[in-house]
């Protein structure tokens, strides 16, 4: 938002790749924030900001360019303090699970170092797959599929190997309480290749010689392939297609991924999808999850798609959607069709800890508000409307992810 507005990145202190300077001073780079705070007027960072500075910081003014200071000073003073420390926040959100999501290669040695101390939460990582997975950026897979030979104390000489070593991962992150994966594509295209076709493909990647149909149906194969193992490790099958990433490409190139800039695009799953629904939705015992930054799609595939298939669930409006209006049509364009218990209640993916009680809020309000319009309508009974409230709070969500 501030970007846009002219802003440049520098002044918020992001420092770009190359290392040139930038703002240090983070009392400056607050009251830059302060000075432009009315910017995120009646959009969804806007409501997460204000619940954040009110409920959790117990500030009594929003930020502007005269109160900044002060404001400030008392932020620093709470953050300093040892009800703000990370763990003493997670008992005070009354947060049971939290998972973290996780590069396959990744070593959890911070997973680990939880482990060791004896603390009480629980903080789980999810399997994320992505850089061994898209060929589409050769340097990057090499490297990851390198790194996961080493890690895995396995050579990978054939498409056998690779997935016998993706297997062995998965089950070190199932032994640090992992219970989901998650899967980020730019279309969810499924497909199973033959054994012979999908074997040169993984040679020449391994070569650095292929084309983009190559990775298209790499990526197609490879959801069949995850499908198949997480029907023996359980582990749930996040799908989140739609994001064109890093599409200010002379930003990217300035200050790298992560920046802001990536912008949804339609998605089509009725004909992606039907290869790996065919062959696994009809499994009760699989969870896939579907995420969508394509409203459009809402009524017209998602719906249908999971208000028929055992094994496909609907994730809660994502990012874009993730919004007071988004998350409002969601339950509007699909309860119809797939009614509640074909989605999974609400679990939010922000990177800010203490955002985390702020969009589960803002769920609990719309769902709630929702579910009183029904009630009104007479479509739905006052007792059945508490009763959903619940699951879509609670247990829908802990269901679906395999929380105990």
């Amino acid at each position: 938002m501030l970007y846009s507005q002219g802003i440049p990145l520098e002044q918020l202190g992001i420092t770009s790749l190359d290392g040139r300077s930038c703002e240090t001073d983070p009392r400056k780079i607050w009251k830059l924030f302060s000075q432009n705070y009315y910017l995120f007027r009646g959009t969804p960072t806007g409501v997460w900001l204000d619940f954040e500075l009110h409920a959790v910081l117990d500030l009594k003014e929003r930020p502007d360019e005269y109160n900044s200071d002060k404001l400030y000073d008392e932020i620093c003073e709470k953050l300093a303090s040892s009800e703000f420390l990370p763990r003493s926040l997670y008992e005070r959100f009354n947060i049971e699970f939290l998972a973290t999501t996780d590069s396959a290669i990744d070593s959890l040695n911070f997973h680990d170092m939880i482990i060791k101390s004896g603390w009480k939460g629980t903080v789980v990582p999810t399997f994320r797959p992505d850089t061994i997975t898209d060929i589409s950026n050769l340097q990057l897979w090499n490297s990851s599929i390198d790194t996961l030979a080493m890690i895995t104390d396995r050579t990978i000489d054939s498409f056998s190997d690779y997935l016998q070593a993706i297997k062995k991962q998965r089950q070190f992150f199932i032994s640090r309480g992992a219970t989901a994966t998650d899967h980020g594509v730019y279309q969810p295209y499924t497909g199973k290749l033959p054994g012979d076709e999908i074997e040169h493909i993984f040679n020449r990647a391994r070569t650095g010689l292929i084309t983009t149909e190559d990775a298209l149906k790499f990526t197609a194969h490879m959801l069949m392939e995850y499908a198949e193992m997480s029907l023996t490790d359980n582990l749930v099958m996040q799908i989140h297609p739609g994001c064109f990433r890093n599409h200010n490409y002379p930003l990217f190139e300035k200050f790298g991924a992560d920046k802001g800039h990536d912008i949804p695009v339609s998605v089509e799953y009725t004909n992606n999808l039907r290869a790996l629904l065919n062959t696994y939705g009809n499994n009760p015992e699989l969870t896939i999850i579907l995420f969508t930054l394509d409203e459009s799609t809402y009524n017209r595939e998602l719906a249908p798609l999971a208000g028929h298939y055992p094994a496909l669930k609907l994730g809660p409006a994502w990012w874009f959607n993730d919004s007071i209006n988004g998350m409002t049509r969601f339950r509007q364009m699909t309860s119809e069709t797939a009614g509640f218990y074909n989605t999974v209640g609400f679990n939010d993916d922000t990177r800010a800890l203490l955002s985390i009680p702020a969009r589960h809020d803002v769920s609990r309000r719309l769902d709630a508000n929702y579910l009183g319009t029904l009630v009104a309508k007479k479509i739905i009974s006052l007792e059945d409307a508490v009763e959903i409230a619940k699951d879509l709070t609670y247990s829908l969500v802990k269901k679906a992810y395999h929380v105990k």
